[in-house]
Order: structure tokens, then sequence, then C-alpha cells
């Protein structure tokens, strides 16, 4: 028995970058004071979520990921309480800018970042003119608290992300997530959509998920967009075991068992019954 427990947290997002992260601190300490030995913060969680609009000042927001102090500090907070924390923040690289993650390990090393994968680009969720597409391939850590894999927002609706990820042997998928409202479709609402495109991440490869979102209206450049929070913790076969409300800071957690995790799903064969011969159709985009 290998068990892990998972917190994954929520909040509104200011311009007060201060105080965005004094709340991401506070929130992490209250997870671990919880026993979670993860910790799942949002996506981009230092700033309001910025790609509401095409706004060639946020640019500068962007800094590298080495010499980071966003993640100095949260390395030296994992240090302190031993959690293995996955740490969002936007990447400047020479003249390209990334969507990522630093992976910080319990001791507070830095194991690494990965570089969000698919980027969207629609009213609201605007990343195409910030992010370059991310060049680290789907990546999975062995930390302290077992082997994890991290998707960012838009990659969580692809199965091949998650499917790359158990391939390689992840253990618990996470995912930071924005996502809200749709500010040319007031009456639209995705989120019981985008949990089931998740719980079906977990069920597809029997491996337990976490999906951390932000709350909160946000306003920029005349439009605005509503995060409907519902962060969620998933069991290897898909069952929503904690969510958090659509409106109102949140912890969550859950305990998963990994090593059971990884017996059931080596009894039910779904790797072992794979035909990767059969899925070239993957391979391109129009099926040939």
């Amino acid at each position: 028995m290998r068990e892990i427990t998972v917190a994954v947290t929520q909040f509104a997002c200011s311009w007060d970058i201060a105080a965005n992260v004094a709340t991401a601190e506070r929130l992490v300490r209250e997870a671990a004071a919880r026993g979670a030995r993860v910790v799942l913060l949002q996506e981009l969680f230092e700033t309001p979520y910025f790609c509401i609009t095409e706004d060639p000042r946020h640019l500068a927001l962007a800094r590298p990921f080495e010499g980071n102090p966003l993640i100095a500090r949260f390395a030296a907070l994992a240090a302190e309480l031993g959690v293995v924390l996955p740490l969002s923040f936007f990447e400047r690289a020479g003249e390209a800018a990334f969507n990522a993650i630093a992976m910080i390990d319990a001791d507070g090393t830095v194991l690494g970042r990965y570089r969000k994968s698919h980027i969207p680009q629609g009213p609201g969720y605007e990343e195409k003119f910030y992010f370059s597409p991310g060049d680290t391939g789907f990546r999975v850590w062995d930390t302290a608290a077992g082997r994890i894999g991290v998707g960012i927002c838009w990659d969580q609706w692809f199965p091949e992300a998650a499917r790359a990820m158990a391939l390689k042997g992840a253990e618990l998928l996470l995912y930071p997530t924005a996502i809200g409202s749709e500010p040319e479709a007031p009456g639209y609402d995705s989120r019981p959509h985008w949990e089931t495109a998740m719980r079906g991440h977990a069920a597809a490869n029997i491996v337990p998920l976490a999906a951390a979102n932000r709350i909160g209206r946000e306003d920029q450049g005349g439009r605005f967009v509503t995060f409907y929070g519902s962060s969620f913790l998933a069991s290897p076969t898909g069952e929503v075991l904690a969510r958090a409300p659509r409106d109102a800071e949140a912890v969550l957690t859950a305990t998963f068992d990994l090593d059971a995790a990884r017996d059931l799903r080596r009894s039910w064969g779904v790797f072992r019954d794979r035909r990767p011969e059969l899925y070239g159709a993957l391979a391109g985009f129009d099926g040939g």
C-alpha cells in the first residue's frame, strides 16, 4: 500500500500580484496541514488570466525559468512543508514565451519544466498571442510522492496527452486550469463537459487525477470571463471524490493508494491490449 494525499486549491486573482502569491502560499500551507503531499495550484495564478484579449503590455509579465523568484519562493515552501508542488508560471525564453510548469519536489529541488503543448485561441482565451506551442513533449517526473504527469488547461481536452503520460508511467495526472464563461456565448456552461473529459482520462488510463481551476470574474479590454471553479479530484475509475464550489475559495484533499491503482490498471489490460500499429490516423491532422 502506497497512500498519497493530494490537494487542489482554487482562488480569485487580481492585479495585486503580491496578494495572489500570498494567497497561493496560504492555501498550500493549509493543504499541507491537512496531510497533503502533493498540492496543485491553478494555472497562471500570479496574475489575472491576461489572455482574455490580445494586449502586448502583458508580454512583459514573462520571466525566465532560471533565477525565477516565484519558483524560488515556492521551492523553499515545498522544502519547508515537504510537499510536491507543480508551479504554473509565464516563461520567457529568448524571444519566445511559454505557458509552463516547474515541477518542484518535496525537498525543494526543481526537477524540470513542462511547456503547454496545446494552445487555445478564441474569444476570452487568446493564448496564441502570448504563448508559443510547448516543445518539451509530455513529461512525467519521479517525485517523493510518486511518478507524476502534468498537463496545462487546454491539454486536458486531449486524450492523447493523458495517454502519453500514462504510457510514460504516470501514477497521478494533474491539470492546473483557467476556464470559465464564453464571452461570445454567455448562456453556455462548459463545466460539466470539462469535468467529464478529465474523468474519462482517469477512467481510460486507470490513474487518479486532479484539476485546479480559478474563480471570480476578470475583466480585460471590454471583455470578461467568469471562472467557474469546480476544482476536483477523481479516482482511478473516474469517480469524483471531492469537488469545490463554483464561486468560493477552497482547498480539497483526497487520498489515493497508488499501488492499488497500479494493480487495477494491470489487471484490466488496457495497456496490454493496445494496438499501436492501428493508430496511424492519430499521427496526422486529417486522419489519413
